[in-house]
């Protein structure tokens, strides 16, 4: 049984776009190689990818299904800024890569572009500044208005929409927001009254956007949208392209509905259709949120230092489909991880290579995996499934790779009548059959409780070689075990008998090799199965 857990091995990384050069300084110092080649095309990052171990872009490289395909050593991509839409994160998931961004990295830089956007637009001073070079002095044109006293709508409180608002808030200006996360106490602790987007609408002088593009929040502001706001309102977006449906704005501004945008980003980059860009009321900018020397250079440090920190196993940072993983950098976390493994690859032996399992249930017991749920779940799941035919799963990837599958997994926590230590069991459902298994920690190593109802009376050390078998109890059947593992030249080295005397239980002998073939031990036994850990 492979596995597969924190600290991650990196030993080589691609850095494809222009990445301030401490990010290859830091890797370098710590013993990583590191290839330089940006602006290259989707073909020759798909015939380079499959010789790294990692690979760090910004938001130019388009990190695709088919890129991450080729990729058979990748173990993690990162992204050297915030948004980490130019990664196919569902396709990395499913191939057990890590994506991890920069979350703080370009706050500033891209709340401070904001600003400066909404100012521009309260004052037209792009327009003006292009009307003197052309030789003309109109001040009666370019009559702005003040930010003071104005209603600021911001969409998106996390790191930047917070940044954004406090700066705002200096010139006067009323901030209010909504964000399906932020708890309404937390941004009103810093001067952001949450609402409804119906209620905010109208209530806007101007309105920028600070979300991530998906789903939920592609065309957020359209034009039913727009139809509900002040006549007149401004837009800023600094985020991502496609928030701000771009047809729906050219409408709001042609009808005077918006009466200004600044827009630093666009669905296509660079955009080929102008008339947003050509617009008198709009100011663009060719995506220049992170373009700062600050910006650039501590989004290169940040990369840098979360893979070394990841690789040395001293924590797990920015990881945007891995949380999982973030709290399994301690040794305590290893074992208990090598117990879910376990655990799994012996009810995977006992039960499920005979018949596909279709739902799963974890439950942790005891304050030492009070937040452990989520990585024995994981851990679990990697034993159950690292023999069948779909890859090789680890801790990132085997919860998708399950749910294709159609399992139903289900975990939970619980108290163990207060005690400190912990216990881990499983119950797969597999053809209206339940198979379980329960398992702990002793002396540092992994070891069964119980399977399928019978409880060992020493338990079961899951290490080495293990043959575990069902039959009715006699006082023949261990003597006629033993003999029958003689002749093919297997001793047995352990042996756990169950606590119960009558009825059909399960044994375990630890053996100095696995059986060739288990056919031999049918006249013996009802069932067998042996596996390696």
């Amino acid at each position: 049984m492979r596995r597969r857990m924190a600290p991650v091995s990196i030993k080589s990384v691609l850095i494809s776009e222009s990445v301030d050069p401490c990010c290859k300084k830091i890797l370098e110092e710590n013993g990583i190689r590191v290839t330089e080649k940006p602006n290259m095309k989707k073909d020759d990052l798909i015939a380079e990818i499959k010789d790294y171990d990692g690979l760090v872009v910004r938001s130019a490289t388009k990190v695709t299904a088919d890129v991450i395909n080729a990729a058979s050593n990748l173990k993690i991509v990162g992204r050297a800024g915030t948004g980490v839409d130019n990664v196919d994160v569902d396709a990395a998931t499913k191939k057990g890569i890590i994506v991890m961004n920069t979350p703080s990295g370009n706050t500033i830089s891209a709340a401070e572009l904001t600003c400066a956007l909404l100012m521009s637009l309260s004052r037209h001073v792009p327009q003006a500044v292009m009307s003197m070079k052309a030789g003309n002095w109109d001040r009666k044109k370019f009559m702005g208005a003040e930010l003071y006293g104005k209603t600021l709508g911001i969409l998106g409180l996390g790191r930047i929409g917070k940044e954004v608002a406090t700066r705002m808030q200096s010139f006067g200006m009323k901030t209010i927001g909504y964000d399906p996360i932020t708890p309404p106490e937390v941004s009103a602790s810093w001067g952001v009254e949450q609402m409804s987007l119906d209620q905010l609408w109208p209530q806007c002088d101007y309105i920028t956007v600070h979300t991530p593009l998906m789903p939920s929040t592609a065309g957020l502001l359209n034009d039913e949208s727009f139809a509900k706001c002040k006549k007149g309102v401004k837009v800023v977006n600094c985020a991502r392209g496609g928030i701000i449906d771009e047809a729906a704005l050219l409408r709001a501004l042609e009808s005077g509905q918006c009466g200004g945008a600044g827009l630093d980003v666009f669905v296509e980059e660079p955009p080929k259709n102008r008339s947003l860009v050509d617009h008198p009321n709009v100011i663009s900018c060719p995506h220049l949120g992170a373009s700062t020397k600050e910006a650039q250079a501590r989004c290169g440090q940040d990369i840098a230092l979360q893979i070394v920190d990841m690789v040395k196993g001293k924590s797990l940072v920015g990881a945007v489909n891995a949380q999982v993983l973030a709290s399994t950098f301690s040794q305590e976390s290893h074992q208990w991880i090598k117990l879910g493994e376990a655990i799994g690859a012996v009810l995977q032996s006992c039960a499920t290579s005979k018949q596909s399992f279709s739902q799963v249930q974890i439950t942790t017991q005891g304050d030492c995996l009070k937040t452990s749920t989520g990585y024995m779940t994981s851990a679990v799941m990697v034993g159950l499934l690292n023999c069948e035919s779909i890859g090789c799963p680890n801790l990132v990837s085997v919860l998708t790779l399950a749910k294709e599958r159609g399992i139903m997994v289900n975990q939970n926590h619980s108290q163990l009548d207060g005690a400190a230590h912990g216990v881990c069991k499983v119950e797969i459902s597999a053809s209206g059959c339940n198979y379980k298994a329960s398992g702990s920690i002793q002396a540092g190593v992994p070891v069964l409780l119980e399977l399928n109802g019978s409880v060992f009376r020493q338990p079961v050390s899951l290490t080495g070689n293990l043959l575990f078998f069902k039959a009715s109890a006699s006082l023949q059947l261990l003597p006629s075990v033993a003999g029958m593992l003689a002749t093919t030249g297997v001793h047995i080295e352990s042996l756990s008998a169950p606590a119960a005397q009558a009825g059909d239980l399960w044994y375990c002998v630890g053996m100095s090799s696995l059986l060739g073939d288990l056919g031999a031990l049918k006249p013996l036994v009802k069932e067998a199965a042996q596996l390696a850990i």
